[in-house]
C-alpha cells in the first residue's frame, strides 16, 4: 500500500469519527439525534473499512515458502480464547444490565430484598468469570 493510501484511509477514519460527532454536537437537542449520529458514524466507518479492504487486498500474493502448522494452531487457540472471553462479557454485560436495572427498581420499592436482588446481579457477573476461566484453560493447552 503506497503512502498516499495510508494517509487517505487514515483521514477517512478520522473524518468518519469526528463527523457524526461534529454533527451531534452541533445538532438540534432532540430525540432523534443520537439515532442519526450513530447511523452516519456507522455509514462512514463501513465505507472507510470497505475501501481499506480493496486496497489492501489489491496486489499480488505470494506463496509461502514453508507451512507451519504449530503457529496456526496456536492461532487458533488464542482466538478462541478470545472469543471466550469476549462474548462471555458481551452476554455478562447484558445480563448485568437487565438485572441490575429491575433491582433497582425493586429496592427503591422495598429496602428489604437488598440481599436477595445483590445475589442476581452477582450470578449475571459470574458468566464473565466462566468464560475467563474457560480462556485460561485454552491458553493452558497451547
Amino acid at each position: 500500500m503506497t503512502l498516499l493510501a495510508k494517509i487517505t484511509l487514515a483521514a477517512a477514519l478520522l473524518l468518519s469519527i469526528a463527523v457524526p460527532f461534529g454533527a451531534f454536537a452541533a445538532g438540534e437537542k432532540t430525540k432523534g439525534r443520537y439515532k442519526t449520529a450513530m447511523a452516519v458514524n456507522a455509514l462512514l466507518f463501513m465505507g472507510t473499512l470497505a475501501v481499506a479492504a480493496g486496497l489492501m487486498f489489491t496486489g499480488n500474493a505470494f506463496a509461502a515458502e514453508t507451512a507451519s502448522t504449530a503457529g496456526s494452531a496456536a492461532g487458533w487457540g488464542y482466538l478462541a480464547a478470545a472469543l471466550s472471553t469476549g462474548m462471555s462479557c458481551i452476554g455478562g454485560g447484558i445480563a448485568v444490565s437487565a438485572a441490575a436495572s429491575a433491582a433497582l427498581g425493586a429496592i427503591s420499592e422495598d429496602g428489604s430484598i437488598l440481599g436477595k436482588s445483590l445475589i442476581f446481579v452477582g450470578l449475571a457477573e459470574g458468566v464473565c468469570l466462566y468464560g475467563l476461566i474457560i480462556s485460561f484453560m485454552i491458553l493452558g493447552k497451547l
